[in-house]
């Protein structure tokens, strides 16, 4: 798979000094990981500057630096540097080129917004399966690769792995891939160079704003996604005014659009829609048509999820009758409103979800609420070192459960005290209907302990994940089997307790 340095840069605006016929066996964009032969990219990122690693890559075998300025090394006399403008984007551009542009050869979907993503992308996947495509996840859960579940460290791989995880699909004769396209992947060009068939916007609502500082940068990152550098068929929620302003760009472009939302004027959109604890029935009007089915998924934010996933669908060119029958038969999703069993519950349901967005909180807690007959219990914190603009919110908006219990989710380097503090400046208007639990196993306990027959528990934050980062240490840690291991505790063994269907 080796390709030269001319070949590698063809088409890029750079500058090759040395010789353009070296021949690179592999991309390193760390030091630690440069084999002989590679060509290492010096990135310049938010905490470290690549160009200082710039002798440990030579000295274990880089033949190839790509640099934005001139590095001083002590013997590279046989070492060829390709000088550009953006290391990330010609990493991004050379990856595409060194894996023989492998999205070229699958359809792939480039999903992005705030909440949504995971849903929607597991939901195409099955609807693709059940058309009978070969299908792949690239997301948040990690990565399915046809029928082989592997994890990821990131939402939307660095380029060279990206790159490389598509080579790898087409090589196992992957027909569709649906991804996960975050905002810092677009903003940082972990997607430059690829080809889509089909992108999907979902919503924005307040997340990342540590990094992008404003909604407006945060929106800007995700349009990226429907510019003329990724031309491609869309489908785009206009429930929200980031997803109008989307429709009127990509309307303007002439770019063949699908909308979707609650609104009337979206060519997909629901008419009657009945919620139920286990499953929800929809009318869902497409494109004047009408059809008519169940799927066993609950709460009114997944309905948006199943008209996302609708919309791909048919831009995928998959008939309106199959995707209602692989809808009927949607699949959970890992930690997305998710169902805790166990033999005993004491008539206590318990959900687990990913929600750690003001949105997602609000949308979570809404649907619960709705199927709830009892009373509502939340249990949830906020991650340290990310954006503590909205710990407040999301305490403020914990409160629309009839309690609340606030508690560490990943605090990472943060003081736990402290980031509770932060998420109870916003719930002052109910200080008698929350309470502060630091220990998340205690806080699981805690809310299992008030809670009685008919009533739900949310727990909140972390959904899929089976770790909690506290300072350095990653400790296992997985809400699901411990609220189950919590439920055994407060009603196994009790004449209250029943079998979960």
């Amino acid at each position: 798979m080796a390709k030269t340095c001319a070949q590698l840069f063809e088409g890029l605006d750079c500058t090759i000094l040395g010789n353009p016929e070296e021949e690179v066996s592999g991309i390193a964009y760390r030091s630690d990981a440069v084999k002989p032969g590679d060509v290492f990219f010096c990135i310049v990122g938010m905490k470290v500057d690549g160009h200082s690693f710039a002798q440990d890559a030579i000295d274990r075998g880089a033949k190839v630096l790509v640099v934005q300025r001139k590095v001083y090394l002590a013997d590279a006399t046989d070492v060829t540097e390709v000088v550009v403008s953006d290391t990330r984007k010609a990493m991004a551009h050379a990856a595409a080129v060194f894996y023989d542009h492998p999205s070229r050869d699958i359809s792939l979907v480039g999903v992005t917004g705030t909440n949504g993503k995971t849903t929607t992308t597991f939901l195409v996947e099955h609807i693709a399966r059940v058309a009978g495509r070969r299908t792949g996840v690239i997301g948040t859960v990690g990565v399915n690769v046809g029928d082989v579940h592997e994890k990821s460290a990131h939402t939307t791989p660095e380029s060279p792995d990206l790159q490389g995880l598509f080579a790898r699909m087409r090589d196992a004769q992957v027909d569709v891939v649906a991804m996960e396209v975050s905002s810092h992947a677009l903003d940082l060009l972990r997607t430059w160079g690829t080809r889509f068939s089909v992108t999907a916007f979902t919503n924005l609502t307040q997340d990342h704003l540590d990094y992008h500082h404003t909604f407006e940068a945060y929106f800007e990152a995700k349009a990226l996604l429907f510019s003329a550098d990724y031309p491609a068929k869309r489908v785009i929620c206009v429930d929200d005014k980031w997803g109008r302003e989307l429709l009127r760009r990509c309307s303007a472009a002439g770019d063949n659009v699908v909308t979707t939302g609650f609104d009337p004027s979206a060519q997909i959109h629901p008419g009657e829609v009945v919620y139920a604890p286990t499953h929800t029935t929809v009318e869902l009007h497409v494109r004047g048509d009408r059809y008519r089915f169940d799927y066993p998924l609950v709460g009114r934010f997944n309905v948006s999820n199943i008209m996302n996933a609708f919309g791909i669908a048919l831009q995928l060119g998959i008939p309106a009758q199959i995707i209602i029958q692989a809808l009927e038969d949607a699949p959970q999703v890992p930690g997305r409103l998710e169902r805790v069993r166990t033999a005993h519950d004491g008539g206590v349901s318990v959900f687990v979800d990913y929600a750690h967005t003001p949105d997602a909180l609000k949308k979570a807690l809404g649907s619960i609420i709705a199927l709830t007959p009892g009373r509502t219990f939340c249990v949830f914190g906020c991650g340290g070192d990310r954006d503590s603009g909205k710990r407040s919110i999301m305490g403020r908006e914990a409160l629309s459960a009839d309690f609340a219990i606030v508690t560490s989710d990943n605090p990472r380097s943060e003081d736990p005290l402290a980031i509770i503090a932060d998420i109870e400046s916003g719930m002052s208007a109910g200080k008698d209907r929350y309470e502060v639990v630091p220990d998340r196993r205690d806080a699981i306990a805690r809310a299992l302990e008030l809670a009685q027959a008919g009533d739900s528990v949310l727990i909140a934050g972390k959904g899929h994940e089976d770790y909690q980062i506290v300072g350095d240490e990653v400790r296992h840690f997985d809400d699901r089997t411990v609220a189950a291991e919590e439920l055994e505790r407060r009603f196994g063994g009790s004449a209250a307790g029943k079998e979960v269907e």
